[in-house]
């Protein structure tokens, strides 16, 4: 038979355990709150420096490529009617208008393809070329870059302006983002012609949440699926917004050219390849071998052009004799 103050030291021993595992509860909760607070907070920073990418500067015109132009300030057709700087270039005798749209970070240069270069031959083929900033990029306005949430309406406001001053057929070409935003718009636009898609993403959501470890830098878990689900409260893009692989039903059988690497690390060459499978009757790709993220013009400069060309060639063939 146990006697009292051995009963009581069972007592004060267990009581004594339950204290010290609530502490360590307690104390995991803390750390747990913590760990969350500082993993929110970085999630929360990641989405700031995504969406206000520090703006590159203009420094070429097409003058420096022995092209005349003239300067124009476009508007979004978004709520915030941001102010879009751009360039138009007209040939002797223009038989189509194509609007070059940049990629992320970039600006109407775009030095990563690079688009003056390449400005200078769709001039020489008689297209009228329009290169222009979206927004929070080069010289425009817009508070922060959205990934083609709203840069699918800077491009609407640039077609729009390019129908009503010109008879030409209007037709599109960009890159990564650019690429994307082009069939985002050209699903909501009549009155384009035909896209050419060099290097795009098929669906944001999708997209970033497999790949936005590659621009950040930072491990996927927790990083991603926190950023992700923060990205709607901390800035203005809405990743549902931005899905080309669902405006490709309205765009065909309006035709389509895909260009997009083998080696591209940014966005996976599966991504233009599923697009292109939805309809192999009007929609073309260029899959380049080993070819790193929108490097194809770079490598390959004398087939790009005719590529390009010959399908613009054959999407303006295509139209009514009135143009």
């Amino acid at each position: 038979m146990e006697t009292v103050p051995s009963l009581l030291t069972r007592a004060q021993a267990a009581s004594r355990r339950r204290r010290i595992m609530k502490g360590l509860s307690l104390s995991l909760i803390a750390i747990a709150v913590i760990l969350t607070l500082i993993c929110s907070s970085i999630s929360i920073y990641i989405g700031y420096q995504l969406t206000r990418p520090e703006k590159k500067p203009i420094t070429e015109t097409p003058a420096d490529y022995g092209m005349v132009y003239t300067d124009h300030i476009f508007t979004s057709k978004a709520d915030d009617a941001a102010k879009l700087p751009g360039w138009i270039i007209e040939p002797e005798e223009p038989v189509m208008t194509v609007i070059m749209s940049h990629g992320y970070r970039g600006n109407r240069m775009e030095m990563n393809v690079p688009f003056l270069p390449l400005a200078k031959a769709f001039t020489d083929a008689n297209y009228r070329v329009i290169l222009y900033d979206f927004r929070h990029s080069g010289d425009a306005g817009g508070s922060m870059v959205t990934l083609g949430t709203k840069e699918k309406y800077d491009l609407l406001g640039v077609i729009d302006w390019a129908k009503s001053s010109y008879d030409e057929p209007v037709a599109l070409y960009g890159i990564s983002m650019g690429a994307a935003t082009s069939i985002l718009a050209a699903g909501l636009s009549e009155d384009v012609t035909a896209v050419v898609a060099d290097s795009p993403f098929s669906d944001l959501e999708g997209y970033l949440s497999q790949n936005m470890s590659v621009w950040t830098g930072l491990p996927h878990v927790p990083f991603t699926p926190l950023t992700m689900f923060l990205m709607p409260y901390v800035t203005e893009i809405e990743p549902e917004e931005a899905s080309p692989i669902e405006a490709i039903e309205r765009i065909y059988p309006r035709p389509m050219y895909f260009i997009h690497g083998t080696g591209d690390t940014y966005i996976p060459y599966s991504e233009s390849q599923k697009m292109a499978a939805l309809h192999p009757d009007r929609f073309q790709i260029w899959n380049p071998e080993g070819i790193e993220h929108v490097k194809t013009y770079q490598h390959h400069a004398d087939e790009y052009v005719t590529n390009v060309i010959a399908f613009f060639e054959k999407a303006r063939a295509e139209l009514p004799a009135a143009h």
